[in-house]
Parts: C-alpha cells; sequence; structure tokens
C-alpha cells in the first residue's frame, strides 16, 4: 500500500509567497523499515535548494524540509553535520539536550542546529566526508580533494596523477569519494581528463574509480559514476548513466549489478543490510546526451530506493512526484530515529529560531 502527501517549501526567490508545492508518495513498509532501522535519513536536492530530513515518528512518515542554497554533499560525525552548498559550507551541531524539550515533546533523539559556516566560494562542492574531526571536500572545479584552514579558500590536498594543475575548470568531473580504514581510498572521475571540460564528450563511457594511494583505475567504463563507498568490506558505487547499483572487486575490476533503478542513481547511505539510494529525474540539457538511461527517461523516478542488499532488489520507496526533480546525496543519522535540525535560515522553513545558551552563573563584579 501507497502513502501521499503534499508539502508547501519555499522557493529559492525567498519572498513570503514564493512557494512550490511538493508532493511525494511513499511505500507502505517505508515507515516500519525507518522504525526498525532506527534511523534517520538526509537527502540533498541543489535543485529544489533543500536539505530533507526523513523520519518515522507515531506510525507515520515524517519529512521536513531545510533551505540550503543548491544542497549537495552531506558529511555526518557523530556530534555534527556539515552541508555543502554554494561557495559555503555550513556546519551544524547536535544540542541533544535539547530534543526531548522540542514540541512535540518525546518525538525527537537529536536536534542540530546551524552553528558556524566556512566560505569556500563557489568551488563546485560535491561529496564529503569526515576523516575523524577533519572534514575532506571532493573539489570538482579544482579537480582536487581539499580540506579547510581558516587563512584560505580550500588547501588541496590530493589530485588524480594525470591532473598537471590546480586550475578553475573541472577537467575531469571529480564527483564522488570513499572513506576506508579512516582515510580517503576511492574516487570517481567521469573521465581521466587533463582539459578544461575534457569529461564531457565521452562521459557515457569514460567513468572510472580510482584508488587514491596509487593513483590508477581500479575499474572503468562507467557511465557517469557516483558515490563510491566501502561498506562491510566491499567496494560500492553508482553507475548513474545506467541506473545502477554495483559491486566492484578491486582486485580484478570486475563489477556486478546488485540492482538496477528506475533513476539517474547519485546519494549512497547503507544500514544493516539495506542500501538507500538517491534517485533523479535527468535533465533536458546536453550534459545527459548520449547517457544509456535517457532512452527511459519517461520511466524515471525521483526519491530514494531502499535496496535489500541479501536479496539484491528494492524494497520500499519514497518518490517526490512534484517540486523535486534530483537527489544529490543520502546519508544515514544511525541511532537517531527522530532528528530536529535548524538551518541557516529558520524563517525560509516556517521555523522558530532556537538559542543554546551556557548555565546562569553567580554575579561578578566588574574588574577594575
Amino acid at each position: 500500500m501507497d502513502a501521499a502527501d503534499t508539502l508547501a517549501a519555499d522557493t529559492e526567490e525567498r519572498t513570503p509567497t514564493a512557494y512550490r508545492e511538493i508532493k511525494f508518495r511513499h511505500s507502505g513498509n517505508l515507515v516500519p523499515l525507518l522504525e526498525a532501522a532506527a534511523a534517520t535519513l538526509l537527502v540533498s536536492t541543489y535543485q529544489a535548494g533543500k536539505l530533507v530530513v526523513v523520519s518515522a515518528a507515531d506510525a507515520k512518515l515524517r519529512i521536513k524540509l531545510h533551505h540550503f542554497e543548491q544542497a549537495m554533499g552531506i558529511a555526518v560525525h557523530p556530534q555534527r553535520i556539515a552541508v555543502g552548498t554554494r561557495g559555503v559550507i555550513w556546519f551544524l551541531q547536535n544540542a541533544a539536550e535539547l530534543a526531548p524539550r522540542l514540541t512535540p515533546p518525546g518525538t525527537f533523539d537529536a536536534c542540530y542546529l546551524a552553528r558556524r559556516s566556512f566560505i569556500t566560494g563557489n568551488i563546485h562542492a560535491h561529496e564529503m566526508a569526515w576523516v575523524g574531526d577533519e572534514l575532506w571536500i571532493v573539489n570538482t572545479l579544482f579537480s582536487c580533494l581539499c580540506t579547510l584552514h581558516e587563512n584560505y579558500s580550500f588547501v588541496p590536498r590530493w589530485q588524480p596523477p594525470f591532473i598537471t594543475e590546480l586550475t578553475a575548470n573541472d577537467r575531469c568531473h571529480l564527483n564522488g569519494m570513499a572513506i576506508d580504514q579512516g582515510r580517503p581510498r576511492y574516487v570517481t572521475a567521469m573521465a581521466a581528463s587533463n582539459e578544461p571540460g575534457g569529461w564531457r564528450p565521452s562521459k557515457a563511457e569514460s567513468g572510472r574509480i580510482l584508488d587514491c594511494s596509487t593513483g590508477e583505475p581500479v575499474t572503468q567504463g562507467l557511465a557517469m559514476p557516483h558515490s563510491p563507498r566501502v561498506y562491510g568490506g566491499r567496494l560500492f558505487v553508482l553507475n548513474s548513466g545506467l541506473g545502477t547499483l554495483e559491486v566492484v572487486d578491486p582486485a580484478s575490476g570486475q563489477r556486478q549489478v546488485v540492482c538496477e533503478l528506475p533513476g539517474y542513481t547519485r546519494g549512497l547511505a547503507f544500514c544493516g543490510n539495506l542500501a538507500f539510494v538517491g534517485l533523479s529525474r535527468i535533465r533536458e540539457t546536453s550534459v545527459f546526451g548520449g547517457v544509456p538511461i535517457a532512452e527511459r527517461r519517461d520511466e524515471l523516478r525521483c526519491g530514494v530506493a531502499v535496496v535489500d542488499l541479501l536479496a539484491g532488489r528494492s524494497v520500499a520507496y519514497l518518490e517526490f512526484e512534484t517540486g523535486v526533480e534530483e537527489i544529490f546525496d543520502v546519508q544515514v543519522l544511525p541511532g537517531v530515529r527522530s532528528a530536529s535540525l535548524t538551518g541557516p535560515y529558520p524563517a525560509h522553513d516556517d521555523a522558530e529560531d532556537i538559542w543554546v545558551v551556557p548555565p546562569p552563573q553567580p554575579a561578578k563584579p566588574p574588574a577594575e
């Protein structure tokens, strides 16, 4: 049995009357599935400029949208979340002690509040991940992995060996990053190009996964790949231009399709034996010309598919019918049944400001 609902969300025009209607539906088993997993989903969409919080509460699906301009990569840390947007990385801190007091009482077990931001400039930041307490970012415009430092826009930390310069011209469309044993291990790129925008002509067949330790390709011949992940000792990737979730043997480069899905696959997270895969409807632009999935354009959906890794099939879904056309990232907040989030623009989210102050201290006379 499916369920459907409608949300109103402000648009990027940021005027009191600029709202889009967002209709969504979901499989009837999505709520019990999230309840059993004791997890909340975070979903980003740069087209709609939203970070979507998806959780189950009182046997119902709870969806809340928060305004982040061109929201893309999401990085989850035990105590904080980082959200990549156009030119800015936002950091949200978990004030868990506030969660039980939020309305309605007893609903939330985490409370993430926007606390600070870092201006990188528009480096086309794609995926991000925490390595300990350090945030690593896929800097697509400059074809590198980078970190942050208060004195600089960014600090380059790794580039593919075929990239010869640090220049702002998106040579290979580096876009995804997998962390393994506490370090960046694999990245996805759409081509081994050293020319400005050189990935575009061959994107339907030149995608690859690179091993950061050697710079060499682990597997090649992918169609616009995204979201490499190491999970359970296995390397997964989304072969986006084919709409598939695949598992890769790093030793041989051989790939096996886990599941074919009705969308441009981008954004991947895991919980137990489940994979949460972002699905997008592709745009009518030259970027997707010649990509195999374009032949199924009318069949494509936008939302999140839940894949049972043991069965190799999709078992649940959330679909946006209107208002959202694409998904960039999907992340899981493990052990968080229902999260409250206050972003940088509460007024755009129909939310109230939340302040956190230290406990009262005994009054002291002013120093002479």
